[in-house]
Protein backbone atom coordinates (compact mmCIF):
# COMPACT_ATOMS: atom_id res chain seq x y z
CA UNK A 1 0.00 0.00 0.00
CA UNK A 2 1.50 3.22 -1.06
CA UNK A 3 0.84 6.24 1.04
CA UNK A 4 -0.04 9.53 -0.43
CA UNK A 5 1.25 13.05 1.10
CA UNK A 6 -2.61 13.62 0.87
CA UNK A 7 -3.21 10.99 3.16
CA UNK A 8 -0.56 12.11 5.51
CA UNK A 9 -1.83 14.78 7.81
CA UNK A 10 0.52 18.32 8.58
CA UNK A 11 1.56 16.76 11.62
CA UNK A 12 2.43 13.75 10.74
CA UNK A 13 4.46 14.96 7.72
CA UNK A 14 5.97 17.17 10.11
CA UNK A 15 7.04 14.56 12.58
CA UNK A 16 8.19 12.24 9.65
CA UNK A 17 10.27 15.22 8.32
CA UNK A 18 11.66 15.93 11.90
CA UNK A 19 12.69 12.09 12.13
CA UNK A 20 14.65 11.66 8.78
CA UNK A 21 16.31 15.16 9.85
CA UNK A 22 17.72 13.46 13.09
CA UNK A 23 18.53 10.86 11.25
CA UNK A 24 20.63 12.34 8.56
CA UNK A 25 22.04 14.62 11.11
CA UNK A 26 23.02 12.09 13.35
CA UNK A 27 24.55 10.43 10.69
CA UNK A 28 26.72 13.25 9.74
CA UNK A 29 27.97 14.51 12.91
CA UNK A 30 29.56 10.52 13.39
CA UNK A 31 31.18 10.69 10.17
CA UNK A 32 32.35 14.75 10.82
CA UNK A 33 33.34 14.47 14.48
CA UNK A 34 36.57 12.16 14.07
CA UNK A 35 37.31 14.49 10.25
CA UNK A 36 37.71 17.24 12.91
CA UNK A 37 40.07 16.05 15.18
CA UNK A 38 42.72 15.49 13.34
CA UNK A 39 43.87 18.43 11.22
CA UNK A 40 45.25 18.02 7.39
CA UNK A 41 48.37 19.65 8.33
CA UNK A 42 49.00 16.15 10.95
CA UNK A 43 48.18 13.87 8.12
CA UNK A 44 51.13 11.75 6.56
CA UNK A 45 51.57 11.78 2.89
CA UNK A 46 52.29 8.24 3.11
CA UNK A 47 48.56 6.46 3.09
CA UNK A 48 50.18 3.00 4.72
CA UNK A 49 51.82 5.15 7.65
CA UNK A 50 48.67 7.23 8.01
CA UNK A 51 46.31 4.09 8.25
CA UNK A 52 48.60 2.78 11.22
CA UNK A 53 48.85 6.48 12.96
CA UNK A 54 45.05 6.35 12.66
CA UNK A 55 44.64 2.48 14.22
CA UNK A 56 47.14 3.73 16.96
CA UNK A 57 45.59 6.59 17.65
CA UNK A 58 41.97 5.29 18.27
CA UNK A 59 43.49 3.17 20.83
CA UNK A 60 45.15 5.56 22.92
CA UNK A 61 43.57 7.69 25.43
CA UNK A 62 43.30 11.71 26.02
CA UNK A 63 45.16 12.43 28.98
CA UNK A 64 42.80 15.61 28.88
CA UNK A 65 39.43 14.66 27.98
CA UNK A 66 40.46 10.90 29.67
CA UNK A 67 37.49 9.15 27.50
CA UNK A 68 38.22 10.49 24.22
CA UNK A 69 40.77 8.62 22.26
CA UNK A 70 43.74 11.36 20.93
CA UNK A 71 42.39 10.52 17.10
CA UNK A 72 38.55 12.12 18.70
CA UNK A 73 39.55 15.04 21.09
CA UNK A 74 40.65 18.14 19.69
CA UNK A 75 42.85 19.18 22.97
CA UNK A 76 46.48 20.73 22.58
CA UNK A 77 47.73 17.30 24.31
CA UNK A 78 46.06 15.07 22.08
CA UNK A 79 47.54 16.77 18.68
CA UNK A 80 50.79 16.83 20.50
CA UNK A 81 50.20 12.96 21.17
CA UNK A 82 49.00 12.45 17.75
CA UNK A 83 51.84 14.24 15.92
CA UNK A 84 54.14 12.24 18.33
CA UNK A 85 52.93 8.98 17.02
CA UNK A 86 52.93 10.21 13.20
CA UNK A 87 56.41 10.97 14.02
CA UNK A 88 57.90 7.85 15.59
CA UNK A 89 56.33 5.83 12.63
CA UNK A 90 58.19 8.19 10.03
CA UNK A 91 61.34 7.15 12.22
CA UNK A 92 60.60 3.87 11.45
CA UNK A 93 59.30 2.53 14.70
CA UNK A 94 56.65 -0.54 14.90
CA UNK A 95 52.89 0.03 15.85
CA UNK A 96 54.32 -1.69 19.61
CA UNK A 97 57.25 0.21 20.08
CA UNK A 98 54.78 3.30 19.43
CA UNK A 99 52.81 1.89 22.24
CA UNK A 100 55.57 0.90 24.49
CA UNK A 101 57.21 4.16 23.98
CA UNK A 102 54.01 6.08 25.01
CA UNK A 103 53.09 3.72 27.95
CA UNK A 104 57.06 4.38 29.26
CA UNK A 105 56.32 7.95 29.08
CA UNK A 106 52.53 8.21 30.52
CA UNK A 107 52.32 4.90 32.17
CA UNK A 108 48.77 2.66 31.13
CA UNK A 109 46.28 5.16 31.77
CA UNK A 110 47.40 6.19 28.38
CA UNK A 111 45.77 3.01 26.95
CA UNK A 112 42.28 2.94 26.33
CA UNK A 113 42.41 -0.61 26.05
CA UNK A 114 44.96 -2.13 29.03
CA UNK A 115 47.18 -4.83 28.27
CA UNK A 116 46.39 -8.13 30.02
CA UNK A 117 49.72 -8.56 32.56
CA UNK A 118 50.00 -8.73 36.31
CA UNK A 119 49.33 -5.38 37.04
CA UNK A 120 45.80 -5.04 35.43
CA UNK A 121 44.75 -8.47 36.18
CA UNK A 122 42.40 -7.45 38.66
CA UNK A 123 40.75 -5.18 36.89
CA UNK A 124 40.43 -8.06 33.88
CA UNK A 125 39.14 -10.57 36.15
CA UNK A 126 37.12 -8.11 37.80
CA UNK A 127 33.83 -8.74 35.72
CA UNK A 128 34.11 -12.74 35.87
CA UNK A 129 34.47 -12.36 39.85
CA UNK A 130 31.45 -10.01 39.61
CA UNK A 131 29.30 -12.96 37.31
CA UNK A 132 30.64 -15.53 39.37
CA UNK A 133 29.34 -13.96 42.31
CA UNK A 134 25.86 -13.21 40.92
CA UNK A 135 25.20 -16.82 39.51
CA UNK A 136 26.31 -17.80 42.84
CA UNK A 137 23.36 -15.95 44.43
CA UNK A 138 21.11 -16.72 41.75
CA UNK A 139 21.56 -20.76 42.30
CA UNK A 140 21.71 -19.94 46.16
CA UNK A 141 17.84 -18.18 46.26
CA UNK A 142 16.73 -21.18 43.66
CA UNK A 143 17.98 -23.58 45.82
CA UNK A 144 16.90 -22.54 48.66
CA UNK A 145 13.76 -22.48 47.21
CA UNK A 146 12.39 -18.60 48.48
CA UNK A 147 10.13 -18.31 51.43
CA UNK A 148 6.78 -19.46 51.63
CA UNK A 149 4.34 -16.77 51.85
CA UNK A 150 2.86 -17.33 55.94
CA UNK A 151 -0.69 -17.76 56.42
CA UNK A 152 -2.47 -14.26 57.65
CA UNK A 153 -3.98 -14.82 61.32
CA UNK A 154 -7.68 -14.20 61.13
CA UNK A 155 -8.55 -11.05 63.10
CA UNK A 156 -9.89 -12.22 66.63
CA UNK A 157 -13.63 -10.55 67.68
CA UNK A 158 -12.50 -7.12 69.35
CA UNK A 159 -10.12 -6.19 66.14
CA UNK A 160 -13.06 -7.34 64.10
CA UNK A 161 -15.61 -5.01 66.18
CA UNK A 162 -12.77 -2.40 66.27
CA UNK A 163 -12.84 -2.62 62.44
CA UNK A 164 -16.74 -2.54 61.76
CA UNK A 165 -16.51 0.40 64.28
CA UNK A 166 -14.15 2.40 61.93
CA UNK A 167 -15.80 1.36 58.69
CA UNK A 168 -19.04 2.97 59.93
CA UNK A 169 -17.49 5.62 60.65
CA UNK A 170 -17.80 6.00 64.45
Amino acid sequence: MMITLKALSVRSLSTLLLAAFIAVAGMTSVNIRSAWAVNPDEVLSDPVLEKRARNLSTGLRCMVCQNQSIDDSDADLARDLRLLVRERLVQGDTDEQVIDFLVDRYGEFVLLKPRLDKQTIILWSFPVFILIIGIGVIWYSRRKGGTTPTQIAPLSEEETKRLEKLLDGQ
